[in-house]
This record gives C-alpha cells, sequence and structure tokens, in this order.
C-alpha cells in the first residue's frame, strides 16, 4: 500500500530535503505531522498514488528532523512552517493546494494565510495544534496525547503498540508501515525528537485570522481520536468560512490511513469539483 516512489532530494534553505514527486496536474503539496516516526512517505504512504492517479501533481516531504531530510539547527515549529514555504520556493510551484495532517494542518493553514503562492483548495486532517482551545477535559486529552508520544522509546514493538494507538481498524497495520515509521525514529531523528520537546510551542492562530481563510476548505476528523476532541474539530469547522467537515466514527488520528479508501475517494472527488 506504501507509494513504490523512491524520492530525491532539493536543498531547502541549506538543508538535504528528501520528496516524493509523483503525478501530473495542479500541485498538491502534502505536510506530514510531528508524531515520532512522522514523514512523507509514512503519513501519506497509502495516499500518495491514489491522489496522482486523480490527476494531481504530489508533492510529499520530509520536513526538517524527520524521515531522510536534514536536521536543523531550530527544531521549532516555526521554523519547520518557513522550511515549508522554501520548499515551495525551490520547487517553483506558484499555484497548489495544501494538505496537511495533525501538526501539518498547523503548517498547511500557516502557508494558506501567509504564501509563498496561491492556494486554490485547503485539506485539513486531524489538527490539534491548529484547532481552537477546548474546555479543560479537551485540554487534558491533548496533554495526555503528547506525553504519551514523548514516553516513546524507539523499538520495533514500541512502534507496533504506538501505531495501534494512532489507527483504530488495525488491520490497516501492515508491517512494512511499523519497519518505516521505526526506521525513521532512530538516529538522527531521534535526537531531534528530543531537542523539539525543549522548544516553545507555536502561537495559537487567532479565530480572526482562519476567519481569512478564504479558499475551499475540507476538514477530516476520526471520533476514535485519542488526542483531539471532537468539540475542537467542530470549533475549527466554523472559525472557517465555507469549510466542510467530515467525521469518521471508528476512526483515529490518521484517518488518511484508519478510512484509507474513503479518505482518499472524498479528498479526489473535493479537489476536483468547482
Amino acid at each position: 500500500m506504501m507509494t513504490t516512489d523512491v524520492g530525491r532530494f532539493v536543498d531547502v534553505d541549506g538543508l538535504r530535503t528528501f520528496y516524493v514527486k509523483v503525478g501530473t496536474g495542479t500541485p498538491l503539496v502534502m505536510i506530514h505531522g510531528g508524531s515520532p516516526g512522522a514523514c512523507a512517505r509514512v503519513n501519506w504512504g497509502a495516499n500518495i498514488d491514489a491522489l496522482a492517479a486523480a490527476g494531481f501533481t504530489v508533492y510529499a516531504f520530509d520536513q526538517p528532523g524527520y524521515g531522510r531530510t536534514d536536521n536543523p539547527v531550530d527544531f521549532s515549529l516555526e521554523y519547520r512552517v518557513q522550511h515549508a514555504k522554501a520548499f515551495i520556493a525551490a520547487l517553483g510551484i506558484e499555484r497548489m493546494i495544501v494538505m496537511g495532517n495533525s501538526q501539518g494542518s498547523y503548517i498547511a493553514a500557516r502557508i494558506a494565510l501567509e504564501g509563498p503562492g496561491v492556494i486554490e483548495k485547503l485539506v485539513l486532517v486531524s489538527s490539534g495544534t491548529l484547532a481552537p482551545r477546548g474546555d479543560a477535559a479537551a485540554e487534558r486529552m491533548a496533554r495526555e496525547h503528547s506525553e504519551r508520544l514523548a514516553s516513546y522509546e524507539p523499538s520495533l514493538e514500541n512502534m507496533r503498540t504506538m501505531t495501534r494507538e494512532t489507527l483504530v481498524n488495525h488491520e490497516q497495520i501492515t508491517e512494512e508501515l511499523v519497519q518505516e515509521r521505526y526506521e525513521m525514529s532512530i538516529g538522527k531523528n531521534r535526537e531531534a525528537d528530543g531537542l523539539r520537546r525543549q522548544t516553545k510551542p507555536p502561537r495559537q492562530i487567532s479565530l480572526e485570522e482562519l476567519g481569512r481563510l478564504s479558499m475551499p476548505a475540507l476538514l477530516m476528523f476520526g471520533a476514535n481520536d485519542s488526542g483531539v476532541a471532537m468539540e475542537r474539530m467542530v470549533a475549527l469547522f466554523r472559525a472557517i468560512p465555507g469549510a466542510e467537515l467530515h467525521v469518521f466514527d471508528h476512526c483515529g488520528h490518521w484517518v488518511q490511513w484508519d478510512q484509507v479508501g474513503r479518505f482518499n475517494a472524498i479528498v479526489r472527488d473535493f479537489l476536483r469539483g468547482s
């Protein structure tokens, strides 16, 4: 199910940056999340080829300190936003669709608000970083989720356990996914994970800013997400003019894996629609 594209590298802000490019048509920039082992091929492995086949040029890149991309000097999420913008500029992409998962949705929204280029459509998947803050129970849920991720100690078995917590539909969890996610959680990426946790949290995107997202926006969410309360995704949906929200029962934080068939079909139809 993982994309067969082996990827390539480009220099972005002095960092050797890995990315996958598949397909022809309108550029679709896919931005992964921030959990241990996250990277383009892991987060989007089940979606890249399907969306390329639907008529889009898919660009899925590894952020600094993730996957096969070099570790940066600055490990903050703010720098990851700047690197994503620089990646788009380095590839010469001027008009695009942007899709983010988890922390990647925060980066996607920042790009949509600040550029570069023209963002035709926006897809936001399960983002607690982007969503407005919730009540005490919702904030406790988010905090406990972060603590579980921080407690990860690299091993194949621990990665298998963490992936079973990420997904509700465990039949989607292949040994290939667990192996690649584990391999992307060790070495220089393990070092980066620890250094990221020492940085300041990103600035919250205000409701006023969210209200300026004028392009068509699709929000995807799993009702069984263990880190993001549904009330927060509903609040995000209400803050973005003209957005649509799809909520899946029996689905966790990675909707793109848990409900892969429906996810690919809904995203395809949304991107193709006028």
